[in-house]
């Protein structure tokens, strides 16, 4: 029998990264990591989600939610062995976190592109036959990846997807992936600029959407641009 909480990643953890970080049951280094030694899930609903993350996205940013999952494998993998979600599931989130910052998604609503994305999200994986449980934590690990603070709680889902998209985007916590790793993952999917990138869609939302929830994070566009652990792979 399946048990949804375990399977799609429900489970209650620190919203706080320092209070997170510090639950590990064990600190210790990173170790490398090999792209080929973390399986991507080839079930037809992952395969779904791909092809259409493919036709969706911009190069750049699927590059980013490949990097992103591959991260995020490494970093459970070593360091939260105790989290307990499918890899379909983490994929499938890491495809989709940025769904609604594509150039004629974000325009499309006036809605924070966390929200809007979640509710595209949402609707595609339930066309695609996915368990409602499946699609509602996918959503709600979209709307909370942003969601930075030091109190409460999120999803193991949520925050995994946190240390990764932060680690990969602004260069958080670099003891949590080896650099043997990030050169690895970054051959296989090259950032092709990301930084600029990804500087230049926070800015198009603030501009757009000044009540958006991306400025939850003061100076988040100056932060990307700071992001001296992944310079010079951009």
């Amino acid at each position: 029998m399946t048990n949804p909480i375990k399977d799609y990643g429900w489970e209650a953890v620190p919203r706080s990264f320092e209070r997170l970080l510090a639950s590990r049951p064990e600190i210790k280094k990173a170790e490398p990591v090999k792209v080929e030694d973390i399986k991507v899930p080839d079930t037809q609903l992952a395969k779904s989600v791909v092809d259409y993350a493919r036709r969706e996205l911009r190069e750049e940013t699927f590059n980013h939610s490949m990097r992103v999952f591959y991260y995020g494998q490494a970093i459970a993998t070593q360091h939260f062995p105790h989290f307990h979600y499918t890899p379909e599931t983490y994929l499938i989130l890491c495809l989709l976190h940025d769904i609604g910052a594509t150039t004629q998604n974000l325009h499309a609503t006036h809605m924070s592109f966390e929200f809007s994305g979640a509710m595209l999200a949402h609707a595609l994986l339930l066309s695609l036959a996915a368990p409602r449980a499946q699609a509602d934590a996918v959503a709600e690990a979209i709307i909370r990846h942003q969601d930075l603070g030091d109190t409460g709680t999120l999803t193991t889902l949520a925050a995994l997807v946190q240390l990764a998209t932060v680690f990969d985007n602004v260069g958080l916590h670099p003891e949590l992936v080896h650099r043997d790793t990030i050169e690895a993952v970054v051959r296989a999917w090259p950032r092709r600029r990301w930084t600029g990138c990804f500087a230049g869609i926070i800015r198009d939302e603030v501009e757009a959407k000044p009540w958006c929830h991306t400025t939850h994070i003061e100076g988040f566009a100056e932060m990307v641009e700071g992001n001296t652990l992944m310079a010079p792979f951009d």
